[in-house]
């Protein structure tokens, strides 16, 4: 369960639509503090916590991700699964199978989908056609066990593929281990069937943090902070349209007869607590049938297009180590 779980545990215990159960950890200790504090049971059992649910979280070392979901899937339980979806694509591709047999709701935890920043973008009507995304990070040892593309690189994967909504046809991808034992830092070049390209670069050896992407498409430019939660939006409108609130006039052009406005908003970004209502979401898909807000397919493809990043990384080091 870790920390992340503990987190888990607190929005459930918080969320109206839901009732925390209970928790389960490796560490009995722990296990039991957590659910002092929320006000649940400390299960001596994953199997035990199965049975006695309808639907589950797992907030567990990846390496732990498939023969949870495995035991949670045979018994018909609904997950909610922390990104990646697994360790490995075989795994992913066993678990959406078997969810899809079972009739059992998978929603993975990207959870910068629901960043506030991203959100207060939802009525731009996105269709980007480039787009460059920086995430960077001072080095920690927690998530230095697997490369900087599963660890970090994958949240912009996930938004960038969700964005785009088009098969990547080619991946062009350079990278190195710097401190640890699995590549720190990596940059990739994603080419989409739709003609899109992604320029995407993560690092863990950075000496400040940064979270951004930057959307470039048909008369509009957009800026992502995820760190400051923030959002710009540079575009042409049209003469007649009617300026927001956040609405500032920078110029006009003139495209033949047509008069067109380039205006700067800053929409408005609400108070969102990303974990809550990712979790509020899937409360909502297990109770009202619905679709999960990230798929189990979708995990898989980001998981798929990060493992071909990381072997196009080790492919440069044969040519060139």
């Amino acid at each position: 369960m870790g920390h992340l779980g503990s987190l888990h545990a607190k929005m459930f215990a918080e969320i109206p639509s839901a009732k925390l159960v209970g928790v389960y950890d490796l560490d009995a200790g722990r296990a039991r503090k957590v659910a002092a504090e929320f006000g649940t049971n400390a299960f001596s059992s994953v199997g035990e916590l199965l049975d006695s649910v309808k639907a589950v979280s797992v907030a567990t070392p990846t390496l732990a991700h498939w023969p949870i979901a495995r035991q949670a899937i045979e018994r018909g339980v609904h997950l909610f699964i922390e990104k990646p979806i697994t360790k490995t694509v075989a795994e992913a591709e066993e678990l959406v199978s078997a969810a899809n047999r079972k009739g059992v709701k998978v929603q993975v935890g990207h959870i910068e989908r629901f960043n506030p920043a991203l959100l207060a973008l939802e009525h731009y009507g996105l269709n980007p056609m480039f787009v460059e995304s920086h995430r960077l990070a001072q080095f920690k040892l927690r998530g230095a066990d697997v490369a900087v593309v599963l660890d970090l690189m994958i949240h912009d994967i996930d938004i960038i593929l969700s964005l785009v909504g088009s098969p990547v046809e080619k991946i062009e991808a350079n990278g190195m281990a710097v401190v640890s034992d699995e590549i720190d830092i990596a940059n990739a070049r994603l080419q989409f069937k739709n003609g899109c390209v992604a320029n995407v670069t993560a690092s863990r050896i950075s000496q400040k943090k940064m979270r951004k992407m930057r959307l470039f498409q048909r008369d509009a430019y957009i800026s992502v902070d995820f760190s400051e939660g923030s959002a710009e939006v540079f575009r042409i409108a049209g003469e007649d349209e009617p300026a927001l609130s956040t609405t500032m006039m920078l110029g006009e052009i003139e495209r033949g007869k047509i008069k067109r406005k380039i205006v700067y908003e800053s929409p408005q970004v609400k108070e969102v607590n990303a974990l809550r209502y990712e979790l509020e979401l899937f409360a909502d898909a297990v109770l009202l049938d619905k679709q999960p807000a990230v798929t189990a397919e979708e995990g898989l493809m980001a998981l798929k297009i990060a493992h071909d990043i990381i072997e196009k990384i080790a492919e440069q080091k044969i040519s060139f180590g």
